[in-house]
């Protein structure tokens, strides 16, 4: 594996814990590889979330929310063996050629709530 994706899955959250494990792998292969830069980050994303399943819903710059990223793309994806989704978030690296997933914590509680409240406005329209 390249060092990038196996920082990241050692990073992920076990699978008692949220059921995303599976996911995840899939996204982040899906993603390694990435070497277009910003302007097709958000073409890139969407693509690899659909093809497990999930969803992009919006992409926006960093402005410091989440360290060593340039842009943030906001997906929600299923939980292994469950029907519920989960937001997460595909982070562009600030060299350009890096995705990294992110699972929402403390200092990003605010952007998940806000795709929370953006996919429920969408789901009642």
């Amino acid at each position: 594996m390249l060092p990038s994706v196996q920082k990241s899955i050692e990073t992920s959250p076990p699978t008692t814990e949220t059921g995303l494990t599976m996911e995840l792998l899939e996204l982040e292969l899906s993603l390694d590889g990435f070497a277009t830069g910003p302007k097709s980050f958000a073409a890139h994303v969407a693509a690899a979330a659909a093809e497990i399943g999930g969803a992009f819903l919006f992409e926006l710059p960093a402005s410091g929310l989440v360290e060593n990223c340039d842009r943030i793309a906001v997906l929600r994806i299923p939980r292994e063996g469950n029907v519920e989704m989960a937001t997460i978030f595909a982070c562009l690296e600030a060299d350009g050629t890096t995705i990294r997933i992110e699972t929402p914590d403390e200092r990003t509680a605010d952007l998940k709530n806000f795709a929370e409240a953006f996919v429920d406005v969408l789901q009642r329209i």
